[in-house]
């Protein structure tokens, strides 16, 4: 129970209403445990007129009428208040689930990039999904359950004892061997449903990749191999829900098989008391029935309720495994910040705790608010990182990052990031409207404005074509778009913030060079007193830039201007004359 201790403060804070539905579910039984003693009184008025006592007089009959009349209302009574009882303790339930579900998402928002490459989507979708469901069964109907059974439990002894101490001994006898059993039970059951949960994280991630993949599946034919590893896959994990539904079987043949005994013991036990005298009635004999047959179920969801209280500990361990994470990446500053565009690394390294990788070492330069630095390299030469650094995605090994002259780290890491129009080298657009997914950099922007980024990014023209023009709804990860658009509109998404830095990752890389000039131009003036960062591998996206500097594993191997490169031996002239070669040739 040590992992469910996370959600206290959640019955704390729906304490009013947990602490009414208690009251409510004891009202309830009591009421409903009127019936039994009811029942009794039916049989010692049938038994004071067996001997000739005339059934049909008026007094009788009063007497049983009034006797029906309180059972009646009293499983009114019980019914009614049964119905408020769920609906204030499932209520609980479900905001508990709600609260849960948004504590765990906004945790994974703050989470940094190194925990997203450490673990799988799928996994993080059962997270939040399939187990954040458990614990919610654990938070209503084992609560509700449990109140339900112990008042039961304690009411009904305490009317059994009080009629007949010697025999209700004999009606509880199976309960201890119950007791051990579901003890036994749920330590099985606990390590088989971290097991189950385990898989169906494997099942989600497994299929989420193949959709998402599902257009690199299909062009290698690979469909065959990909549903024998679902099957394989599948399988494993239908034998460890069968593994599990094996033991949780064993509990209701129990119940069942020891309700039956302490029956079995009421009638034999009660009987012979009643022939040797030692019980006045028989009424008490259909009292105690009733009462077993009534803790039948009680009895029954002691074990179901213990499965899911063992299911729920175990899923909340694999939430509170996530949650125990604390972020990398702490906002330090709680005010706003002001962001201008100064941006200076100074011998800045960084390496990537994943893999080990030094990404940049001693990397130095300065930008002042409206330059532009083009950045260019080889692939892995750490020319994306210089940007994630600059969002602080991650944390620095050493060095400083200053903007404005304050160290990265001292600003509002909100301000800095409304701060910051980002165009990732893999364009990612969400399953929504392409007038939605621009404006996801501004959230208040007008159709216009829309429109205008849409131009700037030089995509407006391509977007009017689609049947739904703006609202055209995108399929996943924007696949209903070609590669350059894509591009496109992530630059529109970015641009419409007007923000104070424009990064820009090769973005471009799948537009054509015509294309690729408008769209430069448009940025050229977009720009005007902003700081710009563009990563390419191309030079006529850099050579407008004021600054330029090439990186070669992770330092800098040349910095200067366009002109000054051109002319001396290096990286930048070898790439430049090949690209004008190129050129030269798609013209012929």
């Amino acid at each position: 129970m040590k992992e469910l201790q996370h959600l206290n403060k959640y019955f704390f804070k729906y304490k009013t209403y947990l602490l009414l539905g208690i009251i409510i579910t004891i009202v309830a039984r009591i009421f409903l445990l009127f019936t039994p003693r009811l029942v009794r009184e039916i049989f010692v008025i049938v038994e004071k007129y067996k001997d000739g006592g005339d059934f049909g007089s008026s007094s009788i009959q009063a007497e049983l009428g009034e006797i029906i009349f309180y059972i009646i209302g009293a499983a009114f009574i019980a019914g009614i208040l049964t119905f408020f009882m769920r609906q204030t303790i499932i209520n609980v339930s479900r905001y508990i689930e709600f609260d849960l579900k948004n504590e765990v998402y906004e945790h994974y928002q703050k989470l940094s990039l190194n925990f997203y490459k450490k673990n799988r989507t799928g996994d993080l979708m059962n997270r939040i999904s399939e187990d954040v469901g458990r614990v919610r069964m654990y938070a209503g109907p084992a609560i509700m359950y449990s109140i339900n059974t112990v008042t039961l439990f304690i009411i009904a002894l305490i009317y059994m004892f009080s009629e007949a101490p010697k025999l209700t001994l004999y009606t509880i006898m199976p309960l201890p061997i119950l007791s051990v059993a579901i003890y036994k039970l749920s330590r099985e059951i606990h390590k088989r449903s971290t097991i189950v949960q385990e898989y169906l994280s494997k099942l989600s991630t497994f299929t989420q990749e193949s959709f998402s993949g599902i257009s690199v599946i299909k062009a290698y034919g690979i469909e065959p191999e990909t549903s024998k590893n679902f099957n394989a896959l599948a399988a494993d994990s239908k034998d460890k829900h069968l593994s599990l539904a094996r033991v949780q079987a064993l509990f209701f043949p129990m119940m069942i098989l020891l309700i039956g005994a302490s029956n079995l013991l009421v009638i034999y036990i009660g009987g012979m008391q009643y022939i040797n005298g030692e019980i006045e009635s028989l009424g008490t004999i259909a009292e105690f029935i009733i009462y077993v047959n009534m803790l039948t179920w009680p009895v029954a969801t002691v074990g179901w309720v213990t499965s899911i209280v063992q299911q729920a500990e175990a899923s909340q361990k694999r939430i509170n495994e996530f949650l125990n994470i604390a972020p990398e990446i702490k906002n330090t500053v709680n005010v706003d910040t002001n962001i201008d565009g100064d941006i200076s690394f100074n011998n800045v390294s960084f390496t990537y705790d994943d893999t080990n990788i030094q990404a940049l070492k001693n990397v130095s330069f300065t930008l002042k608010q409206g330059e532009t630095l083009a950045i260019l390299g080889k692939t892995g030469s750490g020319k994306s990182t210089i940007l994630d650094l600059i969002g602080r995605l991650y944390d620095i090994d050493e060095g400083t990052i200053t903007i404005n002259g304050t160290k990265i780290s001292q600003h509002n890491l909100t301000s800095l990031r409304n701060g910051i129009g980002y165009v990732p080298q893999d364009a990612f657009l969400f399953s929504d409207t392409i007038k939605n997914n621009i404006k996801f950099g501004k959230e208040d922007a007008t159709d216009e404005d829309v429109i205008s980024a849409a131009k700037k990014a030089h995509v407006h023209k391509n977007i009017i074509k689609f049947n739904n023009g703006y609202d055209t709804v995108l399929g996943e990860r924007g696949i209903t778009l070609s590669g350059g658009q894509k591009q496109r509109v992530s630059i529109a998404r970015a641009i419409i913030k007007s923000p104070q830095i424009l990064l820009f990752d090769d973005c471009l890389s799948a537009v054509d060079t015509e294309t690729e000039e408008k769209i430069l131009t448009n940025l050229n003036k977009i720009s005007q007193n902003k700081t710009t960062i563009i990563v390419s591998h191309r030079v006529s996206s850099a050579k407008n830039a004021d600054k330029i500097i090439v990186l070669d594993n992770g330092e800098i191997v040349q910095s200067g201007t366009h002109d000054t490169l051109i002319n001396a031996e290096g990286y930048y002239k070898h790439l430049y004359l090949k690209q004008l070669s190129e050129s030269e040739v798609d013209m012929d």
